[in-house]
């Protein structure tokens, strides 16, 4: 009988060795069906997200320096960039009645310009390469303060540094807050050249900080600017 007892026992262990391994199976395929839910799922938010940690990594550099003046920035897009022109500007996307003229405009990167008009939703930008621009800036390393003119085609000219002062290639220049349109501390470019002039100023070429071949989406500063009334008013000389 000992056999016999033997193969029954044989048995009942493959039939529960088999029933576990069914439920095992079961338990298995449920679970990759879920993970395969899960996929699908992080797959469609990933793609919903796409571009997302790039903006947020573009908005975290514009608040490093808009922080120090308390500014609100609002996101706008670019929908046109006009590089042909010597007039280099760029029209912006914004909600309606919700940004102003002489409102600066900037990216992740540093400045890039500001407002000249507005028409209901669009809002045209004066890039700081346009020839007719200009910005007051300042050294970054020695505060030497002079203003940034547009040279057109992509590049800046530092001007009104006189050659006593100290200026060297590779030096940061922001913006100075001394025009009444931007304020301080904002990321211009760096100095790429410096030649003694002939008369009291340095010739200085910088490069911009922005690369706007690649801009797609800007921040407009909401910050109060100073009204043309008080910049033009005239003292009184009467005593």
């Amino acid at each position: 009988m000992a056999p016999v007892a033997g193969f029954v026992t044989w048995v009942g262990s493959s039939v529960t060795g088999f029933s576990e391994d069914m439920a095992l199976r079961r338990t298995l395929l449920a679970e990759n069906l879920r993970l395969r839910e899960e996929v699908g799922e992080l797959r469609e938010q990933s793609i919903r997200n796409f571009g997302l940690a790039e903006d947020l990594d573009h908005l975290a550099r514009a608040l490093t320096y808009t922080r120090a003046f308390e500014a609100e920035l609002q996101a706008a897009d670019l929908v046109y960039v006009d590089y042909a022109s010597w007039l280099q500007t760029a029209v912006l996307r914004t909600a309606a009645d919700t940004v102003r003229v002489n409102q600066p405009v900037v990216s992740g990167k540093g400045l890039v310009g500001r407002i000249v008009l507005v028409t209901g939703p669009f809002a045209k930008v004066q890039l700081i390469t346009d020839r007719a621009a200009s910005v007051g800036v300042m050294i970054e390393r020695t505060h030497r303060q002079g203003v940034i003119k547009g040279g057109g085609r992509g590049n800046l000219e530092l001007d009104y540094v006189s050659l006593q002062a100290d200026v060297r290639v590779g030096d940061a220049v922001t913006t100075a807050g001394i025009d009444g349109i931007y304020p301080r501390g904002i990321p211009v470019g760096t100095v790429a050249a410096v030649i003694p002039g002939d008369e009291l100023f340095y010739e200085i070429r910088v490069i911009p900080q922005v690369d706007f071949g690649l801009l797609d989406q800007v921040y407009v500063l909401k910050e109060e600017t100073i009204p043309e009334a008080v910049r033009e008013a005239v003292p009184d000389a009467q005593p």
